[in-house]
Formats: C-alpha cells, sequence, structure tokens
C-alpha cells in the first residue's frame, strides 16, 4: 500500500519572512522613539511624514499589482508589516484605509482615468481618504442611507450627511457611499464616488470620545459639486462593490492587534503565581493565535466568502477581553487617567466600527452557513 500523504501543516516562517519581520520591528520601534507610541495605531496614530516614509520603502501598496504601481509581494508579508507597526505603535492611520480600501477597490473598479489619478498619492503616502459610510440613522445597514448625490449633467450635486467618518478633518478625499437613485429595492440605487474634502460646500465637525480621540467627525454635504467623472464603477449597482471593499476592512491584522502592545503591558504586571490569573493569560495567548491563523486564511484567500465577518468578529472580541484582562490586572490605578485607561475606555469600539459582532452573526449565519433570516 503506498503511504498516506502527512496531513501536517508547517507553520515555520520562511528566512526572507523573519528577515521582514526583523526589519518591520526596527522600523516601528524607531517610528515610535520619533514620533511617540500609539494606541489602537492604525486609527489614532496620525503622522503624514511616517507615511510618507513607508511610501518610500514600498510598504503602501505592498501587494498591489506592479502595473498599478504596487509591489507585486505576496499578501502575507503585508500582514507581517502591519502586525509589527500596529502592535508596536507606530503611526500608520494617515495612509492605513488607502492602502487597505480604496487602492484595490480603484485598481478593481476604478477607470484608467481614476487610477492614474489616484492611485500614485496613495502609494507615495501623500494622500489621506476617508470612507463617508455610516449615517446618523442608518448604522450598520448600509442599504438604508439616504444621501444623495444628483445628476446634473456633467456633475454630481450632493446633499446628507456622514457620521463616524474617521479622518475626515484630515483627509484629501472621501471614498463616498450614497444613492443615485431610489427606485427599487434598497439595495438598488447606491453608487461610489471619489469627492475632494477642499470641495465647496462640505462641513467636517470633528466628534470627541470619552478617550479625547478626535478622529471620528460628523460631515454635512451641501450642494456639493463633483465631476461625474468621479463616479467609481456601476452606478446604482455599487451594493456589491461596497460589500467587496468591506470584505478588505473587515479580515485584517488591525482588528487583532490594536491593544497587542497594551497587553504584554498588563502581562508583565500580572501576578502568574496565581492559577486563574495564568487561565487567563493561556486564554488570551490561546485566542491570539486562533485569530492570527483566522487572518492568515482571510490574507491567503483559503476562507470562505463573507467570512471575514467570522474574523472580524472574533479578533475584535478578543481585543476587547484584552481590555478587561488589563483592567483588571491594573486594579485601582487603572481609574489614573493615562495612556492605559484611554486604551480601555477605546475597548468598546472595537466590536462597533466596521460593523457590530450581531451584524457579523448575521452575514455569517445568512451568507456563509445559508441559514434562514
Amino acid at each position: 500500500m503506498r503511504p498516506l500523504p502527512s496531513l501536517e501543516m508547517d507553520f515555520a516562517w520562511t528566512p526572507e519572512q523573519l528577515a521582514l519581520r526583523d526589519e518591520a520591528r526596527e522600523v516601528a520601534r524607531d517610528a515610535v522613539v520619533r514620533y511617540g507610541r500609539h494606541n489602537d495605531a492604525w486609527m489614532n496614530g496620525f503622522s503624514k511624514e511616517f507615511s510618507r516614509e513607508l511610501g518610500q520603502r514600498g510598504w503602501i501598496g505592498l501587494t498591489w499589482p506592479k502595473e498599478f504601481g504596487g509591489g507585486g509581494r505576496p499578501a502575507i508579508d503585508r500582514l507581517i508589516i502591519g502586525e509589527e507597526l500596529i502592535a508596536a505603535g507606530a503611526p500608520l492611520a494617515a495612509s492605513w484605509f488607502g492602502d487597505r480600501q480604496m487602492g484595490p477597490a480603484l485598481i478593481q473598479y476604478g477607470t484608467a482615468d481614476q487610477q492614474a489619478e489616484f492611485l500614485p498619492g496613495i502609494l507615495s503616502g501623500d494622500t489621506t481618504w476617508c470612507i463617508g459610510m455610516s449615517e446618523p440613522n442608518s448604522g450598520s445597514d448600509l442599504a438604508s442611507l439616504t444621501t444623495f448625490a444628483a445628476d446634473a449633467g456633467d456633475h454630481w450635486v450632493i446633499n446628507g450627511q456622514k457620521i463616524w467618518t474617521s479622518f475626515g478633518a484630515h483627509a484629501d478625499y472621501c471614498y463616498l457611499i450614497c444613492r443615485t437613485s431610489n427606485d427599487g429595492p434598497p439595495h438598488a440605487g447606491i453608487s461610489e464616488i471619489i469627492v475632494p474634502m477642499d470641495t465647496p460646500g462640505i462641513d467636517v465637525r470633528p466628534i470627541r470620545d470619552m478617550t479625547m480621540n478626535q478622529h471620528f467627525c460628523e460631515v454635512f454635504y451641501t450642494d456639493v459639486k463633483v465631476p461625474k467623472a468621479n463616479l467609481v464603477g456601476v452606478q446604482g449597482a455599487a451594493f456589491k462593490q461596497t460589500m467587496r471593499q468591506l470584505e478588505h476592512e473587515r479580515g485584517g491584522v488591525d482588528r487583532l492587534v490594536s491593544n497587542h502592545a497594551f497587553y504584554l503591558y498588563a502581562r508583565e504586571l500580572a501576578d502568574t503565581s496565581d492559577p486563574v490569573v495564568r487561565q487567563e493569560v493561556a486564554a488570551l495567548e490561546v485566542g491570539y493565535r486562533i485569530g492570527r491563523i483566522l487572518v492568515m486564511r482571510e490574507v491567503l484567500r483559503q476562507a470562505p466568502a463573507g467570512f471575514s465577518a467570522a474574523t472580524k468578529c472574533f479578533c475584535t472580541e478578543h481585543e476587547q477581553r484584552v481590555a478587561n484582562f488589563a483592567m483588571k490586572v491594573m486594579g485601582p490605578s487603572a481609574a489614573i487617567w493615562n495612556e492605559f485607561s484611554q486604551t480601555m475606555l477605546y475597548a468598546p469600539g472595537y466590536t462597533v466600527m466596521g460593523g457590530t459582532s450581531n451584524i457579523m452573526r448575521n452575514i455569517l449565519g445568512e451568507r456563509v452557513l445559508g441559514l434562514p433570516k
């Protein structure tokens, strides 16, 4: 009889990947020395200077096809770099959305003119993008949005309001999800339009949250005129485009390591002579490794379609467990206002941003498992 093939999976990193991780770790350390350490760095660590440095290294658009100016590198390389930069607290927020979502969306759905106009600025780290998606009465229900772009010949006239628009006050462009028609079912009539943020009629109002961060913004659009050529993809049929864009957002390593540095800090303080504490540490270590494998499956495209909802749900709930553990370890000192208590207060947002855990479970049940609604 022929021997059965080995069912073992090799999780070892290649020498090249280990060298890349060492390089990324050193870059992250240096960035923290020069720009400060930022909790939830991909969301709260904003530095144009560091983003330009990433662009010069070729670490923005690392996995994009070379014909679009990208590096053409394996997706696992971006995971390695992102994990080290975010876990250390390096300020990469100014380029994260453009690299993670807007560039790939333009490569897949944009015109050649749009790609030539907008991709170079993302790659160099010179332009920052925000996403105009959530609305005051829409939440995670994208199909209920009402911001409307009216056809006015050679341009669109946009009216409406967005909320929770991260970096709205700093962004050069907004990738706006809006309606261009009210005909048909709720999912129809949705379009994606690139809106320069210096266009007259845009009013950006930063929102200060309880952690004192102000990256979230309300953005009001009043008779905002945008060229017709800024429509991305098919007019009125962008719901599937947006769902594809959210796949990039929900399955990434940023949803796992936002507060990993905080965990390492708390673990050093923890009384590991206590068996209950040891159990908690073990559970978090196991959870981190499970989350990492889920992210790798997304990156390597081994996960089923739509499974990024499960990845995002598991990883962000892990981040909340990390915050709860750290608060318990710190005890009364957790009430003192500092960067660590700030991180603990920020933790409830992990399972809200990018779609709530309840919505993620609905997506998983209905679209992946095929359960009845």
